[in-house]
């Protein structure tokens, strides 16, 4: 296209077509007015008289005059100037991009000569607006549309687009492929109207974007040959993010590129064992940057391990933050090395960074030398690698109190000693962290370390601490169980004697008598002992268990009424009741006892009031696992939470709670064997209890009961059982009794019934022949097992039933009921005992019929239970 120039040579805009000069439109318009005036003379000089005639042409010649002189003097001028800038104008005229300006209705006001030369007009007749020209093709058509209606609407954007072929004529030598355009749009202001004028910019780009495709090809080159390495690389941000791995480390880890986002992954899931440890040392100086070489492993995507060599460099901001990191990756499955020697020296720091204790060499003043992964990890908080690198001292990782001990050890070490006892320690910043550490001394100095003096094995011993202390605090709680069980045996005894012994003497007097109330009171007393006598059992885990099978939202929604008014009106009660709860099996009384005394101790804890919560829920053996109790085996459980709002029990209380006699009441107000007593009765239950506190917000004892799942019933006709019992061993099956859903007999008389009474305890043993003869019945007695079967012998087996203690010398209960089995299998027997689970469960034949009478008992239970065992069908 030609350009079109002006006299002086500057170049002319293809289209201008702006509004005339004021200037000349007044000369226009005073021109006329002198015409007009000069033919209206010519046209009426015969009707004007002259006094008009020179009036007017008076009037003229002092305009005239006047114009003259402000012409003169440049107040008014012939042909004045634009008032347009020309900087301007001359800038639009000669910008290498089209301008173009339109009005509101798309009319061309102006455009500049480069714009007849991108789009191909070369005449000022041809040109044509930009949507008028664009909108015809369907490359640019929606971008003009969408620029056109955010010019309308008052904003600037701008578009870029791809045209098949170029808009105009292309110069010898170019390419007549594709170009690319840039578009750019905005409103302009308009001074002679009020709506804006349109202003367009129009360049090709096509250059540009081929220069950006070079660019974008070889970084992909570049890219395509760092992903193709025989190294691996990898770069992580400043929070350890990875923002690039190469495609060479991602196939030996196993990692899928395709799946790979940058930031998903974190440097610590690629590294195993305590090689985190390693890299975490590795710190820069601020604004600076620090580059190390570690031997180390990672992991793989399939949980295996690649031992490798990394170059790692990290940088740190000027503030000292820690920066990005750049590393490369170097295999050792890949034979890296030819050198025997260099590969062994790296397998040895593959061994040494990933044994499972920490290791660190000293010096004779103690200084450390060297140390491995683990020891970075391990003691972090008290010595850092810089730290190590500027010589510091082992005594550093240990407390005051330890330290004499040490350099008495080093000494020895220093003495090439070969047996140096441990060190037992804590953490110097923490009172929860066990240690214990092994100095061994070295006898052959390597080349590189000769002042290498001893070498230091610590192994973290807070677990097995921790574990210690449990297995003490059990072993002593099974032992005051023990003991406590022995006591609750031997008291039963006296308690039964003294209850029968009160029945008798009750049944010789009247109400009125004298020494009725006495008898009365020595009763009551005694059961208020027998009740004690229970809770020592059930801390001992050995009362008598009956265990039914049990729906906990009904066993609490039962209990609802009860605990409302045990724990008053300032404790508010919530309920929240699991869905589709499981069933457990469990003692109904003894469950009740726990719930209770949980209850109790949550209204204590609220003095001013609060809400106590009772939870309850299914957990999975999934769950289970994730909760990590000590000592509880994954399956299903029954969870029962009971929660209060109270001031919560300190840590070293907490320990305690369990232990018997152990109370934070004041004398008087307890026993201090009511969590005892449901420690016992849940764990003998087959299940786990565990308290949760925090000092002023309050506590949670959360029991898990076994899931009780039904075992499939043969349907054949089995004798009713007298007892279902359990132990701490699990649940065990013994006999209940045949009439327990019937009332108790009215004529408890014995008639003609024999009754063997074995016991070993002389008091109990006369109480009860005395009762029962008092009943009608015929007694005979007996010490012991063996002295039952003499008698036996001697009555030629004429006896109804046998009543027998469970614990006596020479022969037991249980191998009494064995014995008489042989020759009289169908005689009734009725064990008397205030553990009777412990005593028998275990050893009796699982065929064997027999009845349960708890000690204490009084003279009415007593022969409830011979009455209702010799009423029972065969």
């Amino acid at each position: 296209m030609t350009e079109t120039m002006s006299g002086d040579g500057a170049t002319t805009p293809l289209v201008d077509r702006g509004a005339k000069p004021r200037s000349v439109m007044r000369l226009i318009m005073l021109a006329a007015i002198m015409i007009g005036v000069s033919a209206f003379f010519v046209l009426f000089q015969d009707r004007i008289d002259n006094e008009m005639m020179l009036g007017i042409l008076g009037g003229l010649a002092i305009i005239g005059i006047f114009f003259i002189v402000s012409l003169v003097i440049g107040f008014i001028a012939i042909a004045p100037k634009s008032q347009s800038d020309p900087l301007a104008r001359g800038f639009a005229d000669t910008h290498m991009e089209g301008i173009l300006i339109t009005d509101s209705q798309d009319r061309v006001i102006y455009a500049n000569h480069a714009y007849g030369e991108i789009t191909g007009q070369t005449k000022p007749g041809e040109v044509q607006s930009i949507e008028e020209l664009l909108s015809r093709y369907k490359d640019s058509s929606e971008a003009v549309y969408r620029l056109a209606n955010a010019i309308r609407g008052g904003n600037q954007a701008q578009e870029e687009f791809r045209m098949a072929q170029p808009l105009g004529r292309v110069a010898e030598g170019e390419e007549t492929g594709p170009r690319w355009y840039r578009l750019q749009g905005r409103p302009i202001p308009n001074p002679e109207g009020k709506v804006p004028l349109l202003g367009w910019q129009i360049s090709d780009i096509t250059s540009e974007r081929t220069e950006q495709e070079l660019v974008f090809k070889e970084l992909q080159h570049a890219i395509d040959y760092l992903d193709h390495a025989p190294v691996g690389f990898f770069s992580a941000d400043r929070s350890g993010a990875i923002a690039y791995i190469n495609a060479t480390l991602a196939e030996w880890l196993g990692l899928d590129l395709t799946a790979f986002n940058p930031g998903t992954l974190l440097l610590r899931d690629l590294v195993a064992g305590s090689g985190m440890a390693l890299i975490e040392s590795v710190q820069a100086e601020p604004g600076l940057n620090r580059t190390a070489q570690l031997d180390l492993d990672l992991l793989k995507s399939n949980g295996q391990s690649l031992p490798v060599r990394i170059i790692h460099r990290v940088s740190a901001a000027r503030d000292g933050a820690p920066g990005e990191s750049r590393t490369i990756v170097i295999s050792r499955e890949q034979g890296t090395s030819a050198l025997d020697a260099a590969n062994a020296e790296m397998r040895f720091t593959r061994f040494f960074n990933n044994t499972p204790m920490a290791i660190a060499s000293v010096d004779g003043k103690g200084r450390i030398l060297r140390t491995n992964g683990p020891f970075l990890q391990m003691f972090a908080g008290n010595v850092s690698r810089d730290e190590i690198d500027r010589g510091a001292l082992f005594e550093t990782v240990l407390r005051e109190s330890d330290r004499e001990t040490f350099r008495a050890a080093l000494s020895e070490a220093a003495d090439k000693q070969g047996k140096i006892a441990p060190i037992d320690g804590r953490d110097p910043q923490s009172d929860d962290r066990h240690f214990r550490y092994y100095v061994n001394s070295v006898i052959e100095h390597a080349e590189d370390s000769p002042e290498e003096t001893a070498i230091i094995y610590a192994v973290e011993t807070t677990e097995q601490k921790a574990l210690e202390a449990q297995m003490a605090q059990t072993q002593k709680l099974n032992a005051v169980g023990t003991l406590a069980g022995g006591i609750a045996h031997d008291f039963n005894n006296v308690l039964t004697a003294i209850l029968l012994s009160s029945d008798h003497l009750l049944l010789s007097l009247r109400p009125s008598d004298s020494s009725f109330a006495d008898l009365m009171e020595i009763k009551r007393n005694a059961n208020r002992a027998a009740v004690l006598v229970r809770q020592l059992l059930a801390f001992s885990r050995k009362q008598t268990m009956r265990p039914t099978v049990l729906s906990m939202t009904d066993v609490i929604g039962d209990l609802r009424m009860l605990v409302d008014r045990l724990t008053g009106t300032h404790v508010k009660l919530a309920f929240e009741f699991g869905r589709d709860l499981w069933t457990v099996k469990t003692d109904l009384g003894q469950f009740e006892q726990v719930l209770i005394n949980l209850a109790v101790n949550a209204r204590d804890a609220m003095p001013e009031g609060g809400t106590l919560t009772i939870r309850t829920r299914n957990v999975e053996a999934a769950e289970v696992e994730k909760l990590d109790h000590k000592g509880m085996e994954p399956a299903d459980f029954v969870l029962i939470e009971v929660e209060d709002e109270g001031t919560g029990i300190p840590p070293e209380i907490l320990e305690k709670v369990f232990e018997p006699f152990f109370t934070t009441k004041e004398v008087g107000k307890g026993t201090g064997l009511g969590l005892s007593m449901v420690y016992g009765i849940v764990k003998q239950s087959g299940g786990y209890i565990y308290p949760d506190s925090v000092v002023g917000q309050g506590t949670i004892f959360r029991i898990y009961l076994p899931r009780h799942i039904e075992d499939a019933v043969p349907a054949v006709d089995m004798a009713p059982p007298t007892l279902v019992s359990g132990s701490s061993d699990g649940p065990a099956a013994a006999p209940t009794a045949p009439k327990t859903a019937k009332e108790a007999p009215e004529d408890l008389t014995g008639g003609s019934a024999v009754v063997l009474l074995v016991e070993d305890e002389e008091a109990v043993r006369r109480g009860g022949k005395r009762m029962l003869e008092a009943k009608g019945y015929v007694v005979h007695e007996a010490e012991n097992g063996v002295e039952a079967l003499e008698v036996l012998e001697e009555l030629e087996g004429q006896v109804d039933i046998i009543v027998s203690d469970v614990v006596m010398p020479e022969m037991d209960g249980p191998t009494l009921l064995r014995e008489l089995r042989k020759d009289y299998p169908d005689m009734k027997f009725i064990f008397v005992s205030g553990y009777a689970e412990d005593a028998f469960a275990k050893n009796l034949p699982e065929d064997a019929k027999f009845g349960f009478l708890p000690k204490p008992f009084s003279l009415k239970q007593l022969a409830i239970a011979v009455k209702e065992m010799l009423e029972a069908e065969e």
